[in-house]
């Protein structure tokens, strides 16, 4: 029994962090915004993707804007590689930016460089 009791108490303090990870709370997503901008970097790694973008903001000066993006396997099956977008490349992400004011956002759908939408 305690055995049991052990097991289940394991995996409730297992699957809390699990459920935290997957919040969008820090997101405001009921006001896309879009920002456009030349590509820093790109991160294919795992838990989620990440693009970092240089933004000029509305004074002229540029900002760097983090860019999440969804799961490796969401991607791949969204038509996504490691090799979609490159450094330097110019692309618009679309979804729900920082509650905070912070240049982040977490990205639905990018116009890529070539004019594709692709789910992000």
């Amino acid at each position: 029994m305690k055995l049991r009791l052990l097991a289940v108490l394991t995996t409730l303090v297992l699957a809390v962090p699990t459920f935290a990870h997957h919040s969008t709370s820090m997101y405001d997503m009921t006001h896309a915004v879009t920002v456009t901008g030349v590509i820093k970097r790109f991160e294919w790694t795992n838990p989620h993707a990440f693009v970092y973008l240089g933004v000029k903001d509305e004074k002229g000066n540029e900002v760097e804007w983090e860019v999440e993006m969804m799961s490796l396997n969401h991607l791949r099956g969204y038509g996504w590689t490691r090799s979609t977008v490159k450094p330097g490349e110019t692309i618009s992400c679309t979804g729900g930016a920082a509650k905070s004011g912070a240049p982040s956002m977490i990205s639905s759908f990018m116009k890529l460089a070539d004019g594709r939408m692709m789910k992000s």
